[in-house]
């Protein structure tokens, strides 16, 4: 039966200004990307094997069930679609486990490149092929009840016997139980376990270690292991965040991951070449969250985005017909900025993508001169991007008015599923620390007469910015609010001058005869909000600079209009700053608020254009309001028949509770 599309997105898709199929194709990397993403997409939707039932409407238990049994069947079809490259491996589990978190998911975010970062040639080959397979079924093991961010604060022990050649590990306290790893409590049979390393009777550190943690086979708890499920939380119900403590537990010393750091035989310790080198998983995972967040809330402005071309509301003009509401002005002020930034995080994404991959290169050959940027750029914009996804993602939701709250329309699920990339791999305020301090020691450098390279380079301008006192400099008239690259230079500027801010105020609190760690707590804020900007400057840089790469005229024009609105709406929630700093002038600002208007206006027949060139098929969204054929009402009424509550006419507790008080007034 063909399906009739609704007539207001029909109109929409027609009066777009370019072809958003060419736009797909940028954000997949090549038409040929696109093409096979597309392909391994229709193997899934035509196997009657993917087909499954609305998980909004089944308990915890039953959701846990139906993941697994996906997970299984996912690896079962990779295998026999003979999928192997990591691309297109990721493509067919995101639209496969839709928009659900899979219990396994550690299994290959975390277990699997954890050992191939920091496991031998022989270790990889012990475990690497059954991960695969989910013979073995690893999880990663960091998080204790009592400590989170706070690595060093970890209290899980393993203890080197040289007697026996094997490690003990033990959790010796309450707080030291391991606590929320994913796929934990009742599906993994292995977990790399971080643990303080002691041999011949000195602490070296947090330290990786494979653990056994269920028998093959029997899948039961093996002895010295205390393993559960941490029970119901905010959101990801179908994973089974658990708990692990550990009593004396004993494993083989080859066990201990010892790409870097060893533990010979008789007990001696060898030092890794670089104590970094051991961030490499944390980074790899950070620069894929970033890719996340741009995927989540591209997928909450694709239903927003089109429910807001469906929906008729209220009036306009007095006696005309109830217009869409995507034609109020502030609809598109609470969409369309968002669907800039999901445009401007897309492109980071990818770059901390391409440069997680060149680096590691570089550190194959022994190069590391590039890691403690990319660490510290990694932590921030993770922070950056998952504080502001977040909040977007909700704000997606309350545009969707009422409807917005039901499952129906995915937002809830998404949001949820979403909202705890702010804290793990890093709570985020310790993550825009972690960069702060790279900021503020790249600061010392240029102090120090020394120049420092990468993104930020910008700190070599200070000395010169010095030599002009700021009221007579030529900057504010300089800067084009029309131009991407004009505006990239006024937040260049603003994280410059919130850096130099920060630094002068953490020197003024160490002058104050405080330790360098106090002055650090009492300066905190000054060095989020330092951190804050140098990420906000990198993102709308990367955004301007993916410009030039586009060679399609209208679907450049669209891209730089997104890429005006991000960078202004950003100086419009910051103005402050930019006045403070003498950056843009009171007129200027005032100018920044009418050109954001502008430009909802020119956005806004481009926008369904501009959400379907994300791609996203009907069963990856799981909303009823961002149905790509717009027929959300009947669809609407459809779902809630199918809710439990309605399988009887009169439900039991009627006849329970109801109906005895009824008969007694």
């Amino acid at each position: 039966m063909a399906v009739t599309m609704n007539q207001d997105l029909c109109r929409e898709r027609a009066a777009a200004s370019f072809n958003p199929e060419l736009l797909t194709h940028i954000l997949d990397g090549s038409p040929e990307k696109t093409r096979r993403r597309r392909e391994i997409e229709n193997l899934i939707l035509n196997d009657p094997d993917f087909q499954h039932e609305d998980l909004n409407f089944l308990s915890r238990s039953q959701r846990y069930e139906v993941a697994v049994r996906k997970s299984a069947t996912m690896v079962k079809k990779i295998r026999e679609f003979g999928i192997s490259d990591p691309d297109e491996i990721m493509w067919f589990k995101k639209l496969h486990m839709s928009n659900f978190p899979e219990p396994v998911g550690l299994n290959f975010s975390m277990f699997i490149p954890t050992l191939l970062n920091q496991g031998t040639t022989a270790q990889q080959e012990k475990w690497l092929l059954s991960s695969k397979g989910l013979e073995i079924i690893g999880t990663y093991t960091q998080t204790e009840l009592g400590h989170g961010t706070h690595l060093r604060g970890l209290e899980t022990t393993a203890t080197y016997d040289p007697k026996t050649q094997e490690f003990i590990l033990n959790s010796p306290t309450v707080t030291s139980i391991k606590w929320w790893p994913g796929g934990l409590g009742k599906t993994s049979n292995h977990a790399i376990v971080l643990a303080q390393l002691y041999t011949k009777g000195k602490c070296y550190g947090l330290h990786a270690f494979i653990v056994p943690i269920r028998e093959i086979g029997t899948h039961k708890p093996l002895p010295g292991i205390t393993v559960g499920d941490i029970g119901p939380k905010f959101g990801y119900d179908e994973v089974d965040n658990g708990y692990l403590k550990m009593d004396h537990y004993r494993i083989p010393r080859e066990n201990m991951l010892m790409k870097h750091a060893q533990v010979k035989p008789d007990g001696t310790y060898v030092k890794p070449m670089s104590n970094k080198l051991t961030y490499g998983t944390m980074v790899f995972i950070r620069s894929v969250l970033v890719g996340e967040a741009a995927r989540c809330l591209a997928k909450a402005c694709t239903i927003a985005i089109r429910y807001s071309a469906v929906r008729h509301q209220s009036e306009i003009k007095p006696g005309e017909p109830e217009p869409q509401i995507l034609d109020f002005q502030t609809q598109q002020y609470k969409l369309f900025p968002l669907l800039a930034t999901a445009y401007a995080f897309h492109f980071v994404g990818d770059y901390m993508k391409e440069t997680y991959h060149r680096i590691n290169e570089d550190i194959g050959h022994g190069d590391l001169s590039e890691l403690p940027e990319l660490h510290a750029l990694s932590a921030g914009l993770k922070a950056f991007t998952s504080w502001t996804a977040n909040a977007a993602i909700e704000a997606c939701r309350m545009a969707c008015g009422g409807h917005g709250y039901s499952h129906c329309s995915g937002l809830p699920n998404i949001y949820v599923t979403f909202t705890p990339t702010c804290t793990f791999e890093g709570e985020n305020t310790v993550m825009m620390l972690q960069t702060a301090r790279f900021l503020m020691k790249s600061y010392d450098q240029v102090h120090s007469g020394k120049l420092v390279c990468g993104m930020v380079s910008y700190l070599n301008d200070l000395q010169s910015q010095r030599i002009q006192p700021q009221q007579v400099a030529v900057w504010p008239a300089g800067v084009d609010i029309n131009s991407p690259d004009s505006l990239t230079e006024a937040y260049k500027l603003r994280a410059a001058r919130l850096v130099e801010m920060a630094a002068t105020n953490l020197q003024t609190e160490v002058s104050h005869r405080k330790s360098k760690e106090v002055a650090w707590n009492l300066t905190s804020v000054d060095l989020v909000r330092a951190s804050e900007a140098h990420c906000h400057y990198v993102v709308v840089k990367l955004f301007s600079e993916q410009l030039l790469k586009i060679q399609d005229r209208s679907v450049q024009a669209v891209l730089r209009n997104l890429c005006l609105l991000y960078a202004l709406y950003g100086i419009s929630q910051k103005a402050g700053d930019f006045l403070q700093e003498s950056i843009l002038t009171d007129s200027q600002i005032t100018q920044v608020h009418q050109c954001i208007k502008e430009l909802l206006t020119v956005i806004r027949p481009d926008a369904v254009a501009l959400v379907d060139a994300f791609d996203f098929r009907d069963a990856s969204l799981g909303s009823v309001l961002g149905r790509y054929d717009g027929n959300v009402y009947e669809n609407l009424f459809e779902w809630a028949k199918t809710s439990p509550l309605n399988k009887a006419e009169v439900h039991e507790s009627y006849y329970k509770h109801l109906k005895p008080l009824q008969s007694k007034l």
